[in-house]
């Protein structure tokens, strides 16, 4: 598994554990997880970022899972939006495509069957309408 995929999983699953009402530091988190240095980093700006831009990234998942409460979408799938969406808005040098294949596939790795499709089709509408910045560099 390539680091940046451990850090995408490694934040969602921190992020499904801290909806479940867990309240884990993230060194003792990371700690029990066994994750790499590389995609601790990775994560840690995942994670970072989301806190400081929650309501944006919540905002536009509403805005695009128009038929779909948000509160009641599963806490994996969930979660792995706001990670998706927080990667198309703050990483310019990871290509959009790329944030949403990577968002499927960990979605079918820990969700439902049809959670890859769901995924899909909102990041998909969220892509569409997104403004990012230049991109500075590839991943």
């Amino acid at each position: 598994m390539g680091v940046r995929r451990e850090g995408r999983e490694a934040a969602v699953q921190f992020l499904y554990q801290r909806d479940l009402g867990g309240d884990e530091e993230r060194v003792a988190y990371y700690k029990m997880r066994g994750i790499s240095p590389s995609a601790r980093r990775f994560c840690d700006e995942i994670l970072d970022g989301l806190a400081a831009s929650a309501e944006a990234v919540d905002g536009l998942i509403r805005e695009n899972a128009r038929n779909y409460e948000f509160n009641r979408l599963s806490a994996v799938d969930r979660n792995v939006l706001r990670v998706a969406v927080w990667e198309m808005m703050n990483c310019p040098g990871t290509p959009p495509a790329v944030s949403i294949n990577e968002a499927i596939e960990v979605a079918k790795k820990y969700s439902t069957s049809d959670s890859g499709r769901f995924v899909n089709g909102v990041l998909d509408k969220i892509r569409a309408g997104l403004q990012r910045p230049p991109s500075a560099e590839v991943d």
